[in-house]
C-alpha cells in the first residue's frame, strides 16, 4: 500500500509541475507584447518562477509506472523470472515489492498466473513450477532411471539452478551416459551390464566355427527355425542369368588378409590377428 500511495502521489506532482510549467509559459507570453512599456532596469530582472519540486525517487516511480502500463504477458515475465531466479514463494504483496507487479490491482495478471504452466499457486503464495519436481543430484539420478530411453536435458534445465553441473558429475561417475544430437539426451547407465567375462566362455565362444559362406549360415538358421533375411542361392542365380562375373576366391582371400598397417577394431579378439602379412608393413 505505501508503494501505491508514493505512486498516487508522484503522478499527482507530475500533473501539479505541468500545470506550473504551463502557467509560467502562458504569464512570459502575455507579458511579451507590453515589454516596451516597462523601464529597462524592471524588464531586465529575471522573472521570479515558482520553484518546483521533483521527488527523489522519480527514476524509480517512473519505471514503476511504465512496468504496470506493460502488457499482461510482459508482467507475467517478470514474475515468472523472479520466481525461477530465486526459487522462493512469494504473495502478491511481495511480488509487487520485489519487482512491482501490483498482481492485486491487475486481475488479467493475477489469473493469467494462476493457470500459467510454469508458476504453482497455492492459494497464497506463487512459486516457480519446474517440468520435473527434482531438488537435487539424487533425486535427478532417480529420475534419469525412470527413463531407460532416455530424457531431453532441455526438460531437466529449469530443475534447479545447479543441475548442469550435477548433470556432468553422474557423467563423470559413470552413473549416467550424455549422448549429444540434435538434442542432448541424458540415459541411465545399468551397472549390472557392468561385468567380467569367464576366461572359459571366451574360449567357448573364440573356438566356435562360423560358417563363411552365406550358404551354409542360411541352412544353420532354417535348422533352428529362424528365418533368413536373405536368400543367397535366388541371388546368385539370378547373377548367374544377367551374367554378373562371380569374384575369384583368390581375391576374395587377398581382400581377407590383413596387414601391420590395418586399423583393427576386433581388439579384443588378438587370435583373429596373429597371422598378419609381413609384406604389408613394407612401404
Amino acid at each position: 500500500m505505501a508503494l501505491n500511495e508514493q505512486l498516487n502521489k508522484f503522478q499527482k506532482q507530475q500533473v501539479k509541475c505541468q500545470s506550473t510549467l504551463s502557467d509560467i509559459a502562458s504569464s512570459r507570453t502575455s507579458v511579451g507584447p507590453s515589454r516596451s512599456s516597462v523601464p529597462a532596469a524592471i524588464s531586465q530582472r529575471p522573472v521570479a518562477t515558482a520553484p518546483v519540486r521533483f521527488s527523489n525517487d522519480t527514476v524509480r516511480l517512473t519505471e514503476i509506472n511504465n512496468i504496470r502500463k506493460s502488457p499482461v504477458g510482459s508482467q507475467m515475465k517478470r514474475v515468472i523470472q523472479l520466481l525461477f531466479e530465486t526459487r522462493q514463494a512469494f504473495t502478491p504483496e511481495q511480488i509487487n515489492e520485489a519487482c512491482y507487479v501490483d498482481m492485486r490491482a491487475n486481475k488479467a495478471v493475477f489469473d493469467s498466473m494462476r493457470n500459467n504452466s510454469k508458476a504453482y499457486f497455492d492459494g497464497r503464495r506463487f512459486s516457480y513450477k519446474a517440468t520435473h519436481d527434482v531438488k537435487d543430484k539424487m533425486q535427478l539420478l532417480s529420475l534419469i532411471k525412470k527413463y531407460p530411453d532416455g530424457i531431453a536435458v532441455s526438460d531437466l534445465k529449469d530443475a534447479y539452478p545447479n543441475v548442469l553441473e550435477d548433470l556432468q558429475a553422474l557423467k563423470a561417475s559413470k552413473a549416467i551416459w550424455l549422448l549429444y544430437s540434435q538434442e542432448d539426451i541424458a540415459y541411465p547407465n545399468d551397472l549390472k551390464c557392468d561385468m567380467k567375462i569367464e576366461d572359459d566362455f571366451k574360449a567357448l565362444f573364440r573356438n566356435k566355427d562360423v560358417p563363411t559362406d552365406m550358404l551354409e549360415v542360411e541352412k544353420e538358421l532354417l535348422k533352428i527355425g529362424l528365418k533368413p533375411a536373405s536368400n543367397t542361392a535366388e541371388r546368385r542365380a539370378a547373377e548367374q542369368m544377367l551374367g554378373v562375373p562371380s569374384k575369384s576366391k583368390q581375391k576374395k582371400k587377398k581382400k581377407q588378409e590383413i596387414s601391420k598397417r590395418t586399423k583393427l577394431t576386433n581388439a579384443h579378439l588378438p587370435e583373429l590377428f596373429q597371422n598378419l602379412n609381413p609384406s604389408g608393413s613394407q612401404n
